[in-house]
């Protein structure tokens, strides 16, 4: 599956002056066809992969090679497919070996390459030369024939091919920056937002179906004088409840074919945290049970399989038992099938800015609930991350170490959960956290010259410090940020936010 975004610009602007940015999960892709060949057993890796590094590109010039990336999930069973078959391609092997360096690089564990070939993955494969320049951005699966002819094709002539010279159009120029929109055009942005909506299936996105919980929340906004609103979502949650694992609990990232009964089954915190907020948030609106038992059942797999016994929480499980082979009949097991065939694998990375997200959600869930347990989890996690990956400035860290990069997503994340444990506890600590955030974020991620267009404007993903490819803005990390900010100058009455 793409990583679904719908080709409408006017849409972030709704969603950001409505409070409630749009955005798909992050998925796996695959090509429809031709059908892939069968995953072979594991065998020694036949090629050497780097990890990426700020010099990639200086080595690639030296050894007079190309670089190709990729970009994968480590809970992505497309990605898996493509490395046990592609990648062990003798034709593929052979150009690659010659011709290449080999970056492989965990998406989750660089959230500046994820943000930036996001509309590509997972798995994304990305072809440069030795300049850094982009010659191919490919989407998904590549089988065999088509990765060797690729890969030889850009030997014979590294010239940028249609995957990046069809995105060179001249950026769009930025509208209303210092104001808001004007009444009619919020309202034609409101109409763009509606249409979008499948009437027939539910949720927002027609191919694959998924749970957006942003779109959700702009729903529930303008549901008590809006019954259209307040219809899509009710309807939607109901449909949704399909994706919901019957038996750990936890919801699958996303369902093909247009409907709801296709899951595909590797669950991530996005996903996870994004349905414990939307549910616990319809739940505190509408009191109905069945949004309340989805929320439980959300919370449930969150505390026996994503978190850590430090408190900490865990970053996805895997779609695979064994990595490349589907598993919907594992899922159909129940829970002492599945334990007797083992278990998909867990990423227990405990990346500052998956914390948050559960954190945010949490509070969501014990204002709806008032469970407290809910809120002493959502605060052990805090401290947790205040403890491990906190940096000097007010800032978070994605994994511990600083020298690997600073982050936007994980400072914003953590902002915006300590801002909520502050509206549910009342301790000025955490306000305190949060304004560190918010100030950490403004000396740390502003560009040093403003990016023209509004497809490139806003706070950068990453801190600048000289990457092999320079950070951009990021367009949902930055309506987010927007909302944060606004929320924190209120709570504080900083007008530097």
């Amino acid at each position: 599956m793409p990583h679904v975004r719908k080709p409408i610009l006017l849409l972030p602007t709704v969603v950001a002056l409505l409070a409630a940015w749009y955005t798909a999960p992050l998925a796996c892709a695959a090509e429809p066809a031709p059908a892939p060949p069968a995953a072979v057993a594991p065998a020694d890796e036949p090629l050497t992969w780097i990890p990426w590094s700020d010099d990639v590109f200086a080595r690639a010039k030296r050894e007079h090679r190309l670089v190709l990336l990729d970009l994968e999930a480590v809970w992505c069973h497309w990605c898996h497919v493509m490395a046990e078959t592609t990648y062990r391609d003798p034709a593929v092997v052979a150009v690659l070996r010659e011709k290449y360096l080999l970056v492989r690089v965990d998406q989750d564990a660089h959230p500046d390459l994820a943000n930036r070939y996001e509309d590509y993955g997972w798995p994304a494969t990305v072809v440069f030369d030795g300049d850094g320049r982009e010659l191919a951005k490919r989407r998904g699966y590549i089988a065999p024939l088509s990765m060797a002819s690729m890969a030889q094709a850009f030997v014979d002539d590294p010239t940028p091919g249609p995957s990046v010279t069809d995105g060179m159009g001249a950026p769009v120029a930025a509208a209303h920056a210092d104001g808001p929109l004007p009444a009619e055009q919020r309202a034609a942005l409101l109409e763009t937002w509606r249409d979008g909506y499948d009437r027939a299936q539910a949720g927002w996105g027609t191919v694959h179906k998924y749970l957006d919980a942003d779109g959700l929340e702009l729903a529930m906004l303008r549901a008590a004088g809006d019954a259209d609103a307040a219809g899509m979502v009710r309807a939607t949650l109901e449909a949704a409840r399909a994706l919901i694992d019957p038996v750990w609990g936890g919801v699958y990232q996303y369902s093909t074919g247009g409907v709801w009964s296709e899951p595909h089954f590797e669950k991530i915190m996005e996903v996870q945290a994004g349905a414990l907020r939307t549910y616990a948030q319809a739940y505190a609106l509408w009191k109905r049970p069945a949004d309340l038992a989805a929320a439980q059942a959300v919370r449930k797999y969150l505390r026996d399989f994503l978190t850590g016994s430090d408190g900490a929480f865990l970053t996805s499980q895997d779609a695979d038992v064994v990595q490349g082979e589907h598993s919907a009949e594992f899922f159909a097991l129940d829970d002492a099938g599945r334990r007797a065939r083992g278990m998909p694998r867990i990423d227990t990375h405990r990346y500052a800015r998956e914390n948050g997200w559960a954190i945010t959600a949490l509070v969501a869930y014990y204002g709806a609930t008032g469970d407290a347990t809910a809120l002493a989890d959502a605060e052990r996690a805090g401290a947790w991350v205040l403890a491990h990956r906190a940096v000097p400035g007010g800032g978070f860290s994605h994994d511990g170490d600083s020298a690997d990069g600073i982050y936007l997503g994980d400072t914003l994340a953590m902002g915006r959960a300590a801002l909520a444990l502050y509206t549910a506890t009342g301790s000025r600590a955490w306000l305190a956290v949060a304004s560190g955030a918010g100030h950490f974020i403004a000396a740390t991620f502003q560009p040093a010259e403003p990016a023209a267009g509004a497809l490139n404007a806003g706070f950068l993903t990453a801190a600048a410090r000289g990457q092999a490819l320079p950070p951009l803005p990021q367009r949902d990390e930055n309506v987010a940020l927007a909302r944060f900010a606004n929320l924190l100058a209120r709570h504080t009455g900083d007008a530097a936010h």
